[in-house]
């Protein structure tokens, strides 16, 4: 069964960078690097939060929000990589090892 929040699975910091250097759509739990820009892309969720990270981070938190999208004045060609990428993607992608 899959599993979708309405909301982050961890809140994102204020700041573009997290401490550990990674941009700010990564999900604490999350061990993968960051791809590219911090601030690449950003997903509004259902609520109009947003969070802004690299195009890697975007495309993870897409997969597990539901209702989410990307921010329209985003780059066409990075939000189409992002869609592309949630969509291969499960919810919360690290809890299973991708």
């Amino acid at each position: 069964m899959e599993r979708r929040l309405d909301h982050a699975p961890t809140p994102p910091t204020a700041t573009p960078v997290t401490a550990q250097g990674r941009c700010a759509a990564a999900a604490a739990q999350d061990p993968t690097r960051c791809e590219g820009p911090h601030d690449a892309a950003t997903i509004v969720d259902r609520h109009g939060k947003e969070f802004a990270g690299c195009i890697h981070h975007c495309a993870r938190i897409l997969a597990g929000l539901d209702g989410a999208r990307v921010h329209p004045f985003v780059p066409a060609a990075h939000a189409l990589e992002i869609y592309f990428r949630a969509r291969e993607l499960p919810p919360f992608a690290w809890e299973i090892g991708r």
